[in-house]
């Protein structure tokens, strides 16, 4: 678990502990995981049909394996090995800006999450 997940959990198990947290809407109920209502109607049906078969979008899976390369890169790694961690993200990262439209600078935030990483250690 990354620092920023570690300081997340603490911040909401402290919150839990006073109490500021037990008048939530919604309190004790269970979550609704299957809304689709920003979804177009026309593709509802081929969404579940996906999604029960278990496909998920590129871009979803793009990020899955960003956040496995982000986290070999916290780890241990070094030498080569580090090198080609590094390597293989700024590849998914331009691969990710690429079908995005191009939108957004993922290079900062890849070399904002780098920066992090080595902070960490």
């Amino acid at each position: 678990m990354l620092l920023i997940d570690q300081l997340a959990e603490r911040r909401i198990a402290e919150a839990m502990d006073r109490g500021e947290l037990n008048d939530l809407p919604g309190a004790g109920e269970p979550l609704v995981l299957d809304d689709d209502t920003l979804v177009p109607e026309a593709l509802r049906v081929a969404y579940r049909v996906l999604k029960n078969a278990g496909f998920v979008p590129p871009e979803v899976e793009l990020r899955r394996e960003i956040r496995d390369v982000e986290q070999l890169l916290a780890g241990a790694l070094e030498g080569e090995d580090r090198r080609a961690a590094g390597r293989r993200l700024r590849y998914l990262l331009t691969k990710l800006s690429q079908a995005r439209g191009g939108e957004g600078d993922l290079g900062i935030e890849a070399a904002y999450r780098e920066a992090l990483a080595r902070r960490i250690r």
